[in-house]
């Protein structure tokens, strides 16, 4: 959400109302199961920083990267290139596969 209500980044924004009912539209699909952080987290996040010599912002990244090596996530979809510091495969959606 902070991305698509963001005004620097979308004008117009996308109204924060919308954004909230695209969310509980997630969580009451058929199937969404919420992941978070667990046991090992912090463990499995300080070596994700470590080994991606992240800092500042980044650190969130390496937050969502490690709640997913935790519960087994193999492969995260973004358009993030930062991810790319961190063990887990990514995938850019939006970019065709030759």
């Amino acid at each position: 959400m902070a991305i698509v209500t963001h005004p620097r980044i979308w004008v117009p924004p996308t109204p924060l109302e919308v954004a909230l009912d695209a969310v509980q539209g997630w969580f009451e699909a058929s199937g969404f199961e919420p992941i978070g952080e667990g046991p090992d987290h912090l463990k499995v996040l300080a070596a994700f920083v470590r080994s991606g010599q992240v800092a500042g912002p980044r650190i969130h990244d390496g937050r969502i990267a490690a709640i997913c090596e935790s519960h087994g996530v193999r492969e995260l979809w973004t358009v993030d290139r930062d991810f790319g510091r961190f063990s887990i495969r990514t995938v850019n959606p939006l970019v065709q596969k030759t």
